[in-house]
């Protein structure tokens, strides 16, 4: 009897397998039709990007303006400080606080009024689109724009050559370990003394940098007002292997501060 009842039995399974298979093939014929994505989709997706995009280049060009700008290098005049194409981080709040640039450091400044006259003004719209490239450091500066070292700040007396061929400030021997290899301190003799709020540059690649020497004779004297500097530059950002804190100089701790002076500043004879 057993063994007629198990016989007699259904498979449980059995029975709702042709309604199981029905139900799946109903359902997914349901889902053979391909989608259509609505018609405003592919709209609001481009619009979300171009958004997206919008922003992240607003704060970036905030960024720019307000605490840290890229600044490409054009020239060799920084050598072996900086290359030529290399992309630098500018700090705009360095000296934003009541600090000032302190001699040694290497800082982007507006020349204009002191190595370059006023410049003509420029078409507004590719001179925006200029600005706003160079801004993000996709671009080479204006031709107005100037990276170099600090040598000399408001009441220094800066002099070339003492008799072993050395830059001095304030009486001092400058051991200047970051220019240019095989390069002299400066080819042009020169004895000046810095006037208040004003700043003496110099490229690091001597040979080959326009900086304050060549603009004796040009308004201001070759300094540079400390209100134009754009802010110290303070890394290395591009390329890769080149990433980098731009170097410090300890050339300039043994200097004494500047000497009163009861005088106009400016050059010697």
């Amino acid at each position: 009897m057993d063994t007629e009842a198990q016989h007699t039995e259904r498979d449980p399974s059995s029975e709702p397998e042709e309604g199981s298979r029905s139900a799946r093939v109903s359902e997914d014929s349901g889902t053979t039709e391909p989608d259509e994505a609505p018609a405003g989709g592919t709209l609001f997706s481009w619009r979300r990007t171009a958004l997206v995009g919008g922003v992240c280049v607003a704060f970036l060009l905030l960024l720019s303006h307000f605490v840290t700008q890229p600044f490409l290098i054009p020239s060799g005049s920084m050598e072996p400080t900086l290359h030529i194409g290399d992309r630098i981080l500018v700090n705009k709040l360095a000296y934003r606080f009541g600090s000032e640039p302190g001699r040694g450091d290497v800082v982007v400044f507006d020349g204009t009024g002191s190595f370059v006259g006023e410049r003509p003004r420029d078409n507004p719209v590719t001179g925006l689109l200029h600005d706003g490239a160079a801004a993000l450091g996709l671009a080479e500066p204006d031709e107005t724009d100037f990276v170099k070292r600090v040598v000399g700040i408001g009441g220094d007396r800066v002099v070339c050559c003492d008799k072993d061929g050395r830059l001095t400030v304030n009486g001092v021997p400058v051991h200047e370990r970051y220019v240019m290899p095989g390069d002299q301190p400066s080819s042009v003799p020169f004895d000046i003394v810095v006037p208040q709020d004003r700043l003496w540059v110099m490229g690091d690649h001597r040979s080959q940098s326009s900086d304050s020497r060549d603009h004796l004779g040009s308004p201001g004297g070759g300094m540079v007002p400390v209100d134009k500097v754009v802010g110290r530059a303070d890394w290395i950002a591009w390329p890769f292997a080149r990433w980098s804190t731009v170097p410090g100089s300890g050339a300039f701790d043994g200097v004494p501060a500047a000497p009163a002076r009861g005088h106009g500043a400016g050059a010697h004879g």
